[in-house]
């Protein structure tokens, strides 16, 4: 768009982000905006801050820019805010009022005091009017999902106006072109989806109330901090959001979690695959050993049913499942319906820890359980019964 550049790096190697897998790459989105002011949104993750310069210099000389917006504190947006304050004299830094205190925290002993005690606070609804009819509007959006996060709404009276919608409808996803439209539609919201899932999902309560707010803005593109931006599916991606925020679920549909030691368990989650299939009720199964979770929880956010098994170890739970429920519980999918099941040897204790981990993560488990000693008989993998209870629970 004119009057807007691209300054961010799209990173095509990384396949772990703080734990959460991005098998399609990512990117750290930077934006350079031109009016009578030069105005630098954002920086880029420190190692490739090199490559963030370069990009700056190829449209002005850094020197030039007169403001340094930073919407969010994370490293992999503010990772090159020391380096890049050196070649920037005469710009004046702009953050919310928690963004100040992080910069602060972060980077005092990299960055003079003189300069982090000079950032410019904004509340919600303070502007900045960098001339030839383009103006600024900040909206703090605290916990979204970090405290210190804002948007900076840009209206344009010669253009179309702009949300820099930091962390709120990106996606890990490595391409060279920046447009929703300019790439396959369902890779992106596969992404965007797996992204809400694993970031933004145990925030869908702040979300729900922001979002409106947001839909209100005569918004016709969003430049996002991580994936592509969005200009022609921006109703879509708000429609998601409303979705995913309100736990709403698309389908009835069940995932089943397990693992196994010596086969039991997993003979059990075959089984009630098998007889949930046969209900013509679609259902996703995964080995957590062999299994990513960033994928599963997104599929936990999807599912209206999530059974979890485990064989008993130590007295209690297999640690692949441990792990996974910890995940589970700090992520905190909405509106689910719950099942333990498990095997045990000379003593059980596996499946009342993940009844108790389902009860915590507000999960509305069966009374009924399934807990099989040693190698399950044919006749103990009859699961008709406890699959009706599952359905009629479901609703």
């Amino acid at each position: 768009m004119k009057d807007i550049y691209y300054v961010g790096y799209v990173d095509w190697e990384v396949r772990n982000f703080h734990g959460y897998s991005t098998h399609r790459g990512s990117s750290y989105n930077a934006y350079l905006v031109k009016g009578e002011k030069t105005v630098l949104i954002d920086t880029v993750k420190r190692p490739y801050f090199e490559y963030f310069l370069d990009k700056i210099k190829d449209i002005c000389d850094p020197a030039e820019i007169d403001y340094l917006i930073m919407n969010h504190i994370e490293m992999d947006h503010s990772g090159s805010f020391p380096l890049i304050i050196k070649y920037l004299p005469n710009a004046e830094i702009i953050a919310s009022v928690r963004g100040v205190d992080v910069l602060k925290s972060h980077f005092h002993q990299e960055v003079d005091a003189e300069v982090l005690d000079k950032i410019r606070a904004v509340k919600d609804g303070d502007t900045l009017e960098i001339g030839n009819g383009k103006k600024f509007t900040f909206v703090p959006i605290p916990m979204i999902h970090w405290p210190d996060s804002m948007v900076s709404f840009m209206t344009d009276n010669n253009g179309k106006n702009v949300l820099f919608s930091n962390d709120a409808f990106g996606q890990h996803i490595a391409t060279t072109m920046r447009w929703d439209d300019e790439n396959d539609l369902c890779e992106i919201m596969e992404e965007a989806e797996k992204y809400y899932a694993n970031i933004l999902l145990h925030l869908s309560g702040l979300i729900a109330k922001t979002l409106p707010v947001v839909g209100a803005l005569p918004i016709d593109l969003i430049c996002t901090s991580h994936g592509v931006c969005w200009r022609k599916y921006i109703p879509e991606i708000l429609e998601k959001y409303r979705k995913w925020s309100a736990g709403e679920i698309e389908e009835k549909r069940v995932l089943i979690v397990y693992d196994t030691m010596w086969e039991s368990t997993a003979k059990i989650a075959k089984a009630l695959t098998k007889e949930i299939r046969h209900r013509g009720i679609p259902v996703k199964r995964f080995r957590l050993t062999h299994a990513d979770y960033s994928d599963v929880i997104t599929e936990a956010m999807k599912a209206k049913a999530i059974l979890i098994g485990s064989p008993t170890l130590n007295n209690g739970l297999y640690p692949a499942v441990a792990e996974y429920l910890c995940y589970q519980k700090g992520l905190k999918p909405m509106n689910k319906v719950g099942l333990a099941f498990g095997s045990f040897g000379w003593g059980g204790g596996a499946v009342k820890e993940i009844i108790e981990q389902m009860k915590a993560a507000k999960i509305d488990v069966l009374d009924e359980k399934i807990e099989i000693k040693f190698v399950p008989k044919p006749e103990d993998l009859d699961f008709k019964e406890i699959v009706d209870k599952l359905i009629e629970k479901m609703g």
